[in-house]
């Protein structure tokens, strides 16, 4: 029995349609059983409820073979509040059943000089670390940023023809497709020899900045695009606005700093950490359809 959490979210929802055609058994956790694909909802168990909650996980945990970890991302609450009081149930529960694998999506920067001040990254490595503590199998996915975040500014681009950043235009950086990450995630969970502990990076193939990326978006959907560096205040005030607690708007702008600093650049491009999904191909699915409308 795999159990997956945050199944309707953009990784987990990919995690699940790659394994649901295995024919391994799988179990979701998920809060809104509704958003959940019909195809997908009459071909698994279901645990109703969220995974920060202790008789939920209880449940859920019960005879699994692997568990793929997801918290949700911070938003009101303090970062130890999102990631760690959030995973603490989960952690008892894994020891309490004896669940032999987890999985847990991280970031880059284990290890590296920004690992205690770089914000969320900074909270999901002691996540990992409460998870590891329980004693079985684990591995940690880690990434640097989504192709999908500068994907997210896809109505600002048609509106105003950019996008809008706190790094530097020029600042090279790896980025890493939520496909990619979801298909690294679904082989690991299907596989029932691995063991150990260990982080395994999954990179895109190739290191861009953000004029590069607005010139790749403009070849592709034919619609002129630039990128606009903001000041780490202003980026900042962004998150406020909508609604973040001070905790996580400041862990953000902790986390995009070490990111230009090079925390992301710390890991090796091989071929046993690189996906296959370019900034184009991404842009050809997913921007161009909108952008070149």
């Amino acid at each position: 029995m795999i159990v997956i959490t945050a199944p309707t979210s953009q990784i987990g929802s990919k995690v699940v349609s790659a394994l649901v055609d295995t024919g391994k058994p799988l179990r979701l956790i998920v809060r809104d059983p509704a958003k959940l694909p019909k195809h997908i909802h009459e071909r698994v168990e279901i645990v109703e409820g969220s995974h920060g909650d202790a008789q939920v996980v209880d449940r859920a945990f019960e005879g699994a073979d692997a568990l793929f970890w997801l918290a949700p991302p911070p938003w009101a609450q303090s970062l130890d509040d999102a990631y760690i009081t959030f995973t603490k149930p989960a952690a008892e529960a894994i020891r309490r059943h004896a669940v032999p694998r987890v999985l847990s999506i991280t970031a880059i920067g284990r290890g590296t000089p920004w690992q205690e001040r770089a914000g969320p990254v900074t909270a999901s490595i002691r996540m990992d670390e409460l998870l590891m503590e329980v004693g079985g199998a684990f591995r940690g996915l880690a990434m640097p940023s989504f192709m999908e975040n500068t994907a997210r500014q896809v109505g600002v681009m048609r509106e105003k023809g950019m996008f809008f950043g706190p790094i530097r235009a020029d600042r090279t950086l790896p980025f890493t497709a939520t496909h990619d990450m979801a298909a690294a995630a679904a082989r690991l969970l299907a596989d029932s020899t691995w063991s150990g502990q260990e982080e395994m990076p999954v990179l895109g193939p190739e290191d861009l900045s953000f004029d590069d990326q607005a010139a790749i978006i403009s070849e592709v959907t034919g619609r002129p695009v630039r990128y606009q560096q903001i000041s780490y205040e202003q980026f900042k005030q962004q998150f406020l606005v909508r609604g973040t607690s001070e905790s996580v708007a400041e862990g953000y702008v902790d986390m995009y700093r070490a990111k230009e600093e090079g925390m992301d650049n710390s890991v090796a491009k091989t071929p046993e950490t690189t996906g296959p999904t370019s900034f184009r191909a991404f842009c050809e699915e997913h921007l161009k359809p909108i952008l070149a409308a």
